[in-house]
Protein backbone atom coordinates (compact mmCIF):
# COMPACT_ATOMS: atom_id res chain seq x y z
CA UNK A 1 0.00 0.00 0.00
CA UNK A 2 1.24 3.25 -1.04
CA UNK A 3 1.85 5.87 1.70
CA UNK A 4 1.57 9.99 1.22
CA UNK A 5 3.60 12.60 2.44
CA UNK A 6 1.15 15.47 3.11
CA UNK A 7 3.60 18.05 4.67
CA UNK A 8 4.21 19.39 0.88
CA UNK A 9 0.86 20.37 0.36
CA UNK A 10 -0.37 21.81 3.50
CA UNK A 11 2.69 24.03 3.17
CA UNK A 12 1.27 25.12 -0.42
CA UNK A 13 -2.38 25.42 0.26
CA UNK A 14 -4.75 26.83 2.77
CA UNK A 15 -8.25 25.71 3.70
CA UNK A 16 -7.82 22.00 2.45
CA UNK A 17 -7.27 20.85 6.69
CA UNK A 18 -10.58 18.83 6.56
CA UNK A 19 -9.15 17.25 2.89
CA UNK A 20 -5.99 16.15 4.37
CA UNK A 21 -6.96 14.70 7.00
CA UNK A 22 -9.79 12.49 5.70
CA UNK A 23 -7.18 11.36 3.20
CA UNK A 24 -5.21 10.56 6.24
CA UNK A 25 -7.52 8.89 7.84
CA UNK A 26 -8.71 6.88 4.66
CA UNK A 27 -5.24 5.18 4.42
CA UNK A 28 -5.06 4.30 7.96
CA UNK A 29 -8.50 2.84 8.80
CA UNK A 30 -7.83 -0.73 9.53
CA UNK A 31 -11.11 -1.53 11.84
CA UNK A 32 -13.51 -3.24 8.95
CA UNK A 33 -16.32 -3.40 12.02
CA UNK A 34 -19.34 -4.00 11.23
CA UNK A 35 -19.24 -4.25 7.59
CA UNK A 36 -21.41 -1.88 5.53
CA UNK A 37 -21.99 -0.80 1.96
CA UNK A 38 -22.57 2.56 1.02
CA UNK A 39 -25.04 2.72 -2.29
CA UNK A 40 -26.31 5.55 -4.16
CA UNK A 41 -29.49 5.24 -4.89
CA UNK A 42 -30.52 8.43 -6.78
CA UNK A 43 -28.76 11.66 -8.60
CA UNK A 44 -28.94 13.31 -4.72
CA UNK A 45 -29.70 10.12 -3.12
CA UNK A 46 -27.71 7.72 -0.67
CA UNK A 47 -28.03 4.42 1.20
CA UNK A 48 -25.54 3.50 3.92
CA UNK A 49 -26.25 -0.48 5.07
CA UNK A 50 -24.74 -1.84 8.37
CA UNK A 51 -24.73 -5.59 8.88
CA UNK A 52 -25.56 -5.37 12.65
CA UNK A 53 -26.55 -9.03 13.05
CA UNK A 54 -27.43 -9.65 17.52
CA UNK A 55 -27.96 -6.13 18.20
CA UNK A 56 -31.65 -4.91 18.32
CA UNK A 57 -32.32 -0.95 17.28
CA UNK A 58 -32.05 0.28 21.01
CA UNK A 59 -28.80 -0.88 21.37
CA UNK A 60 -28.06 1.42 18.40
CA UNK A 61 -27.20 5.30 18.39
CA UNK A 62 -27.24 7.40 15.31
CA UNK A 63 -25.48 10.89 15.70
CA UNK A 64 -25.23 13.24 12.66
CA UNK A 65 -23.48 16.37 13.28
CA UNK A 66 -22.77 18.94 10.28
CA UNK A 67 -20.34 17.05 8.54
CA UNK A 68 -20.37 13.60 10.48
CA UNK A 69 -22.51 10.64 10.51
CA UNK A 70 -21.89 8.60 13.53
CA UNK A 71 -23.51 4.88 14.53
CA UNK A 72 -22.43 3.21 17.57
CA UNK A 73 -23.48 0.07 18.85
CA UNK A 74 -23.49 -1.33 22.34
CA UNK A 75 -24.39 -4.50 23.90
CA UNK A 76 -25.11 -5.05 27.15
CA UNK A 77 -22.62 -7.17 29.17
CA UNK A 78 -24.26 -10.44 30.19
CA UNK A 79 -22.00 -12.97 31.87
CA UNK A 80 -24.39 -15.92 32.18
CA UNK A 81 -23.15 -17.54 29.58
CA UNK A 82 -20.25 -19.63 28.79
CA UNK A 83 -19.00 -19.88 25.15
CA UNK A 84 -17.26 -22.87 23.80
CA UNK A 85 -17.03 -20.53 20.36
CA UNK A 86 -17.95 -17.10 19.91
CA UNK A 87 -18.04 -16.37 16.44
CA UNK A 88 -20.91 -14.03 16.17
CA UNK A 89 -19.04 -10.80 16.98
CA UNK A 90 -20.98 -8.35 19.12
CA UNK A 91 -18.24 -6.00 20.53
CA UNK A 92 -18.94 -2.43 20.68
CA UNK A 93 -18.50 0.27 17.80
CA UNK A 94 -18.14 3.32 16.36
CA UNK A 95 -18.52 3.86 13.06
CA UNK A 96 -17.77 7.32 11.47
CA UNK A 97 -19.14 8.21 8.14
CA UNK A 98 -17.52 11.93 6.46
CA UNK A 99 -20.44 13.52 4.62
CA UNK A 100 -20.64 16.13 1.85
CA UNK A 101 -21.60 19.51 1.97
CA UNK A 102 -25.43 19.65 2.39
CA UNK A 103 -25.82 15.95 2.26
CA UNK A 104 -27.95 14.89 5.41
CA UNK A 105 -29.70 12.04 6.91
CA UNK A 106 -33.86 11.51 5.65
CA UNK A 107 -34.14 8.38 7.27
CA UNK A 108 -32.95 5.11 8.99
CA UNK A 109 -34.91 1.69 8.93
CA UNK A 110 -33.85 -1.57 10.96
CA UNK A 111 -34.58 -4.98 9.39
CA UNK A 112 -33.18 -8.58 9.68
CA UNK A 113 -30.13 -7.31 10.97
CA UNK A 114 -29.45 -4.63 8.47
CA UNK A 115 -29.37 -0.87 9.61
CA UNK A 116 -30.36 1.31 6.46
CA UNK A 117 -30.22 4.77 6.54
CA UNK A 118 -31.12 6.97 4.06
CA UNK A 119 -29.42 10.20 2.99
CA UNK A 120 -30.34 13.00 0.36
CA UNK A 121 -28.13 16.20 -1.17
CA UNK A 122 -30.15 18.70 -0.65
CA UNK A 123 -28.70 22.17 -2.41
CA UNK A 124 -29.90 25.64 -1.01
CA UNK A 125 -31.92 27.41 -3.81
CA UNK A 126 -29.47 30.40 -3.51
CA UNK A 127 -26.27 27.87 -4.04
CA UNK A 128 -27.61 26.66 -7.29
CA UNK A 129 -26.54 27.91 -10.37
CA UNK A 130 -28.83 30.29 -11.92
CA UNK A 131 -28.72 31.97 -15.41
CA UNK A 132 -28.10 35.99 -15.36
CA UNK A 133 -29.53 37.79 -18.13
CA UNK A 134 -26.57 40.41 -20.18
CA UNK A 135 -27.89 43.91 -20.59
CA UNK A 136 -26.37 45.88 -23.48
CA UNK A 137 -24.46 49.09 -22.71
CA UNK A 138 -26.34 52.07 -24.00
CA UNK A 139 -29.37 50.85 -24.83
CA UNK A 140 -32.08 50.33 -21.70
CA UNK A 141 -34.65 48.87 -23.95
CA UNK A 142 -32.19 45.94 -25.51
CA UNK A 143 -30.87 42.43 -23.83
CA UNK A 144 -29.06 39.64 -24.95
CA UNK A 145 -31.08 36.78 -26.04
CA UNK A 146 -33.77 38.86 -27.84
CA UNK A 147 -35.45 39.22 -24.89
CA UNK A 148 -37.45 42.81 -24.53
CA UNK A 149 -37.92 45.30 -21.63
CA UNK A 150 -40.47 47.51 -21.66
Amino acid sequence: MRTYEMPPFWRSSVGFDRLFDLVNNATNADDNYPPYDIARIGENQYRITLALAGFSPEEITITAEQSTLTVEGRKPSKGDQDYLYQGISLRPFRRVFNLADYVQVKDATFENGMLKIALVREIPEAMKPRRIAIEVAGNDNQQIEGKQTA
